[in-house]
């Protein structure tokens, strides 16, 4: 029989029925969930700001609201690619099928873009106004066009603009949490699959989501103030250290409790999940774990007696990385470890991802390079990005360029 481009057919062993020595979802259903997890968490850091107006992420409310919505526009695209025909995906919207958990995907997703394009504009309408007037040539009118004919910055107005970001981040607070939580009610409802039928598997997508978002921003932002050759902002660093490490905490532990109540149950299967665990996900589990633990120690020692400027900045990066390796290394275990476990729950597979290909590591590279490439270009077109990174003079702040 020809093999079907689409499916990956992996080698198994013990009792596996036919059908399931193909995985339909490979690497690409693992980078989409990654890369909304990273959206809903760049989001609620700048809604910190933005709706709870904690004044030490203001440096970076902005930049973590631009991140969330390039971010974004990404998210669909390892499903569009997965599909083979992208045209199909207008079905979900085009003849709605409300009781489905993945046509549902398609509105919420919607709903979420059109959101952070809104209070996006809002919070930059002001600035976009003051470019468009300080350009000249080509880039005096795109910036023109982008001001959609508003140009009016008088104190009521930028009142105005405010309001409506705000209120905007508080609609996108639970718009938020819906779009990633609804990753983990989508694997936590299928019933049949051991590894995944959880109801704590929604809480666990969501506030991974939050640890590997923060990660995100301390990364970009210390590289960028690095690249830029400006100061980093302590108070918005000491705020990303208390932030992620509040989230390493819940999610481990609430991982840790998953796992004990699974084993506690000793429902059927159990066995095979902890063949599935010392077996073909071995290696991402150690990483996953690895990864957040490594990023709990860090946090914890940092949280007990914070650290010189210099020395928070170095390993305030280390554990950012590690968690965004650690919360990737978890959707794969995720995604892929609970297809390589058989439904007889007597039987392995063991997935090997394609380099090239459609549905390859080098199609994952490429979407997941490409946010940060437009990222770039939107600093680029809005760079009052980084407005007011320090609005009091005597703040103290520490210079990244001069300690490298």
């Amino acid at each position: 029989m020809e093999k079907d481009v689409f499916y990956h057919v992996a080698p198994f062993s013990g009792f596996t029925f036919p059908n399931e020595t193909e995985v339909p979802w490979s690497e690409l259903i693992v980078i989409y969930p990654y890369i909304t997890g990273l959206v809903a968490g760049a989001f609620v850091v700048s809604s910190l700001h933005h709706v709870f107006g904690m004044e030490r992420f203001a440096p970076i409310s902005k930049f973590a609201l631009l991140t969330s919505l390039c971010f974004m526009f990404f998210a669909p695209t390892p499903l569009l690619f997965h599909l083979g025909q992208p045209t199909r995906a207008l079905n979900a919207v085009l003849t709605p099928h409300w009781t489905s958990a993945m046509a549902a995907f398609g509105y919420v997703a919607g709903f979420y873009i059109c959101l952070l394009l809104l209070e996006t504009w809002f919070s930059f309408r002001a600035d976009i106004v003051a470019l468009s007037k300080s350009r000249t040539g080509i880039m005096q009118k795109v910036y023109k066009a982008l001001t959609l004919g508003s140009d009016d910055v008088s104190q009521r107005a930028l009142d105005t603009d405010h309001t409506i970001a705000r209120r905007l981040a508080m609609i996108g607070i639970p718009g938020a949490c819906g779009l990633h939580g609804y990753v983990g009610f989508l694997f936590g409802s299928l019933k049949t699959r051991e590894w995944w039928s959880s109801d704590l598997m929604p809480i666990i997508f969501l506030l991974s989501a939050v640890g590997s978002g923060v990660g995100l921003l301390i990364v970009i932002y210390v590289i960028t103030s690095w690249w830029r050759k400006k100061p980093t902002d302590d108070g918005a660093m000491q705020g990303l250290l208390y932030v992620l490490w509040t989230g390493i905490v819940i999610v481990m532990v609430i991982e840790a409790l998953e796992m004990v109540q699974m084993l506690y149950k000793a429902r059927e299967g159990v066995e095979g999940v902890m063949d599935l665990v010392n077996g073909p996900i071995t290696v991402a589990m150690t990483i996953q774990w690895g990864g957040s633990l490594l990023a709990l120690v860090i946090t914890s020692i940092m949280m007990v007696k914070m650290p010189k400027p210099k020395t928070l900045l170095f390993w305030l990066f280390i554990s950012g990385l590690s968690m965004m390796i650690g919360v990737l290394a978890m959707r794969w275990n995720v995604v892929i470890g609970g297809q390589e476990l058989s439904k007889t729950m007597r039987g392995l597979m063991t997935f090997h991802p394609e380099v090239f290909g459609r549905e390859s590591l080098f199609t994952v590279a490429t979407l997941f390079t490409a946010p940060f490439v437009v990222l770039y270009l939107a600093q680029k077109l809005l760079p009052t990005v980084w407005e007011g990174e320090h609005p009091e003079p005597e703040k103290r702040v520490f210079d990244i360029h001069k300690a490298i």
